[in-house]
């Protein structure tokens, strides 16, 4: 069965249950509510372990482009680097290729708490993708970015 129909918002036959943008949301809320647990135990929130993750993959980056990877508002991220900066997790410098750029750097004491985070968070992952095949995974994240790439085309 087709089941494309019952995802269509705009059809009489529309099933909450059969929308992709739905489950994905609730799958993010529920993985975010899990999490959250974790991390506060080692004193940290879910927008400061997206920055944290987000610069142990390339370290430093500028505040736009951490904005964008962390997918968190500029003006937000902003905020969340100055109280990061603030912990001492994090600094801020004027890159030394484009000086209209400011570069986010994570410090030692950044870098000890992206291992905590990384401890902490990594059973979930686990948990989560513990039944699903090398091949399932690949599918998933195909599938994923195959959405995002045809949001990008709206």
């Amino acid at each position: 069965m087709d089941k494309r129909p019952l995802g269509d918002p705009g059809t009489p036959q529309f099933q909450v249950s059969s929308y992709p943008f739905y489950l994905v949301n609730r799958l993010t809320s529920r993985y975010n509510q899990v999490i959250e647990s974790r991390l506060k135990g080692i004193d940290l929130d879910i927008p400061s372990w997206r920055v944290l993750m987000v610069l142990g993959e390339a370290n430093p980056r500028g505040v736009r482009d951490l904005a964008d990877s962390a997918v968190i508002p500029l003006s937000t991220m902003t905020r969340i680097v100055q109280r990061m900066s603030a912990a001492g997790l994090v600094r801020s410098a004027v890159s030394p290729a484009d000086a209209r750029v400011t570069e986010v750097h994570l410090t030692e004491l950044g870098e000890a708490k992206l291992a905590q985070a990384r401890e902490v968070t990594s059973p979930i992952y686990h948990l989560v993708i513990g039944d699903m095949s090398a091949s399932d995974f690949d599918v998933l994240i195909d599938l994923l970015d195959r959405l995002y790439r045809n949001l990008e085309e709206a």
